[in-house]
């Protein structure tokens, strides 16, 4: 069935509210499947259409639970088009059957949303280019938090306009846990064809255990535990600025070393130059030695995801004849 126009805008209308898809059933011309019996429906009509027809499985959820249902469509031969990173970041067994087949993979959105990074980064590859390093402020809410607080502004104050801004999670613990980048790093490291997985990964939380969210409420770690944090954050920022240097948080892909955290990094740098909440990534390799490569801009949203998203599905559409 083709969605029309008016269909699609009471969609963007009714997500935009935060309510449930599920109220567009009362209509009666669509139906609302439950997670088992959705898997059976797509698992039958990839069993029909995937090869012939290029069928395009598209996640765009925030779940692992997909993952056994991609890959049982990886297996009938269709594509996938992932937003979701979890599916990426499992286990190398999960990983592999994935992308067992490259062609018929798209997932650009799994890091700096739209942004031409996983694109980037493969035709380096496919030229021959052994990329070497890469260095990348990954987060829009942290890059935002960063540049803020190299201002002089308490850590606790740019979280909580950050927080009324929309650039952070309801928690915002699940933004500066780094758990995000984490996953964005694991994706990359995999890609130059490093075998880890996210325990594999050093990961800086600008919090410590005692404010997780077992521990201590939002509510609270925002009236309270962020007051706490504030002092060691600003003495690291004058530290690095007596060094003529700044701090972002970052991902670092480099020999045997993948982690995510504070670095310090020099001002004059695309990283160092970062304001606000775009994204900045540095890809080193042979030719890319001096100047790395550097891709910029708007690196979240959901209008620079979803276009991030269809271009992917347009791309794998190139690979089925009309």
């Amino acid at each position: 069935m083709e969605l029309d126009d008016e269909f699609l805008l009471e969609v963007c209308r009714v997500k935009l509210s935060g309510s449930s898809l599920l109220t567009l059933c009362n209509s009666g011309q669509f139906q609302a499947l439950t997670n088992s019996d959705s898997t059976r429906k797509v698992i039958d009509i990839a069993a029909v259409l995937g090869k012939s027809l290029g069928l395009a499985l598209v996640d765009c959820s925030a779940s692992s639970g997909t993952i056994g249902v991609l890959k049982q469509v990886v297996d009938l031969g269709c594509c996938i088009v992932l937003a979701n990173k979890k599916p990426l970041t499992s286990t190398m067994e999960d990983y592999d059957k994935l992308v067992s087949h490259p062609r018929r993979i798209r997932h650009e959105s799994t890091v700096g949303a739209g942004l031409p990074v996983i694109v980037s980064i493969n035709r380096v590859i496919s030229s021959g280019d052994a990329v070497h390093r890469i260095v990348g402020s990954l987060s829009g809410t942290l890059g935002y938090v960063m540049s803020e607080v190299e201002d002089g502004k308490p850590l606790s104050q740019v979280v909580k306009v950050a927080k009324s801004l929309g650039f952070t999670e309801p928690d915002p613990r699940d933004d500066l846990s780094g758990m995000d980048v984490a996953r964005k790093a694991l994706i990359l490291a995999r890609l130059l064809g490093w075998r880890i997985n996210l325990d594999s990964i050093k990961i800086e939380s600008l919090f410590p255990k005692e404010m997780g969210a077992n521990a201590m409420s939002v509510e609270d770690f925002l009236d309270s535990g962020l007051l706490l944090l504030d002092k060691d954050i600003q003495e690291r920022v004058t530290k690095a600025s007596l060094n003529g240097n700044v701090l972002r948080y970052v991902c670092v892909i480099e020999g045997s070393r993948c982690e995510v955290g504070i670095q310090e990094l020099p001002k004059d740098s695309p990283l160092g130059r970062l304001r606000g909440s775009d994204n900045v990534l540095e890809i080193y390799s042979r030719c890319y030695n001096e100047k790395p490569l550097v891709i910029q801009g708007a690196g979240a949203g959901n209008d620079t995801t979803a276009a991030g998203v269809l271009a992917d599905i347009l791309d794998v559409l190139d690979l089925f004849p009309e």
